[in-house]
């Protein structure tokens, strides 16, 4: 499986980002990395092994970045501002550099987001507060809620992104009928590591909003861990994506 690779220098987080691709044809999917991970964890770890006959029949497209979780919303010495801050900055990124690229390189903008744990809060976040440019959002094992790691500050960024806090006061009339537009896969396991509670509360909060999502709890073995993962996505993309 061929992969390119590239990178610029971002504008809105002054640093270089880069993104892998693989695939030439079909619908592009954007894979968010869990944690603290890079635009090329996703291969060490197989998750491309594992896409490859979807990539080759040209159903698929696949572009991974990176994310700034490690230096934001996972360090234990950066102040619930500065972990806010930062992941608005990856915001403006991505809607500003990455998104476009993408449309760009394949003439679409119905994308698919897609990752674990906090990579699945990317890329719900990123559906959620865009849906203009999503179609479907695959969220595995997903970390949504942080108020654990923001103690009692609460500021716009913050507000602004964790779905949990802006959907509720969510009502503009159009901004409704875009996400509504989007369809929804919220999976998580109850094994080791596993926080379903998390998923089934967000499920229930875009359910409100008039939202289709297809909420997925897997038994006590499927684990926080990529074997889960591994038979997660590809499972759910050959049923969704044509």
């Amino acid at each position: 499986m061929d992969r390119r690779t590239g990178s610029w220098h971002s504008p809105s987080l002054q640093r270089e980002m880069h993104v892998a691709t693989w695939g030439s044809r079909g619908k592009p999917l954007l894979l968010f990395p869990t944690a603290g991970g890079d635009f090329l964890e996703c291969e060490r770890f197989l998750m491309i092994r594992v896409l490859t006959e979807l990539i080759e029949a040209g159903r698929i497209r696949v572009y991974a970045c990176g994310s700034v979780s490690g230096e934001g919303w996972l360090d234990k010495e950066a102040p619930p501002w500065h972990k806010s801050w930062i992941q608005a900055r990856f915001d403006d990124y991505l809607v500003r550099e990455l998104f476009p690229h993408i449309e760009r390189e394949t003439g679409r903008r119905d994308l698919v987001a897609t990752g674990a744990s906090l990579g699945a809060y990317n890329a719900i976040t990123a559906a959620t507060k865009h849906p203009d440019w999503f179609d479907l959002a695959i969220g595995m094992s997903g970390t949504y809620e942080f108020d654990r790691w923001m103690g009692n500050h609460r500021d716009e960024n913050y507000y602004f992104n964790q779905p949990n806090y802006f959907l509720p006061g969510l009502s503009d009339p159009r901004a409704l009928a875009q996400l509504r537009g989007v369809r929804f896969v919220l999976a998580s396991g109850q094994g080791r590591a596993e926080a379903p509670d998390e998923s089934v509360r967000l499920a229930k909060l875009l359910e409100s909003k008039g939202v289709t999502v297809d909420l997925q709890i897997w038994g006590p073995d499927a684990h926080h861990d990529w074997p889960t993962w591994r038979t997660m996505l590809p499972m759910f993309l050959s049923k969704l994506v044509p």
